[in-house]
């Protein structure tokens, strides 16, 4: 089945992907790039990256915009399948979706209407299973957005290693924070991961923080030979 994946560029969507690469084949990557830094939808927070990734994955990049309102980007994201449907000619699309039925339900019935599958293969995974997972598979994962007390501008940046791993966990048993960003905590981007040909090099960028919610901006990377 030729597959199309909803990509972000953060952990939850490129583990969807290697997933779905196990027994189908990818054909595109789709990212919605949304000017709503609030979109009930779309991650916003360093999507520019998408593009590298793109290349470091080998693969095709439908990057399209959209103003973020809600409900209404649900319209753009109809109009971004139907072309990848027309250019690609998939059969199916991937998200990264785990627990987020607001998300899963709203993507399940566009993909009905252009007669598409609808294909969630993290859904329900647990928390701490899902990122045990990713750092066994050596995911390189990046913070690039915190949005959630007692996360603060010092987690921007930060590679999701084995010591972050404890520390969240031990957030976890104090505040209820996911430790996988599950309930909005934080947003992700994968700089290297098994089916990376080249691995995203980070080389700047600025923080913009407030409130216990921040993110990275103006980010210089390139790709580098792994």
């Amino acid at each position: 089945m030729k597959l199309c994946v909803l990509y972000s560029g953060g952990k939850d969507s490129t583990a969807a992907l290697h997933e779905a690469a196990k027994t189908e084949e990818v054909v595109c990557l789709l990212s919605i790039n949304s000017k709503n830094k609030e979109s009930y939808m779309f991650q916003s927070a360093a999507n520019e990256i998408t593009k590298l990734q793109a290349q470091a994955l080998g693969l095709p990049l439908i990057h399209w915009d959209t103003k973020g309102e809600k409900e209404e980007e649900l319209e753009d994201l109809k109009a971004a399948l139907s072309f990848a449907k027309e250019t690609y000619a998939i059969e199916g699309l991937v998200t990264g979706a785990i627990h987020s039925a607001y998300q899963s339900a709203r993507i399940q019935k566009i993909c009905y209407e252009l007669q598409l599958w609808c294909i969630n293969p993290l859904w329900e995974t647990k928390d701490e299973a899902f990122v045990e997972n990713l750092l066994v598979n050596k995911f390189k994962i990046m913070i690039v957005g915190i949005f959630s007390y007692p996360l603060d501008e010092n987690y921007l940046g930060r590679i999701l290693d084995e010591e972050l791993f404890q520390e969240l966990k031990e957030l976890n048993k104090k505040y209820h924070i996911s430790v996988a960003g599950e309930g909005g905590e934080m947003e992700t981007i994968v700089v290297d991961a098994p089916l990376f040909k080249k691995r995203v090099k980070v080389e700047a960028y600025e923080k913009e923080y407030k409130n216990n919610c921040g993110f990275l901006k103006n980010i210089k990377a390139r790709l580098e030979e792994k």
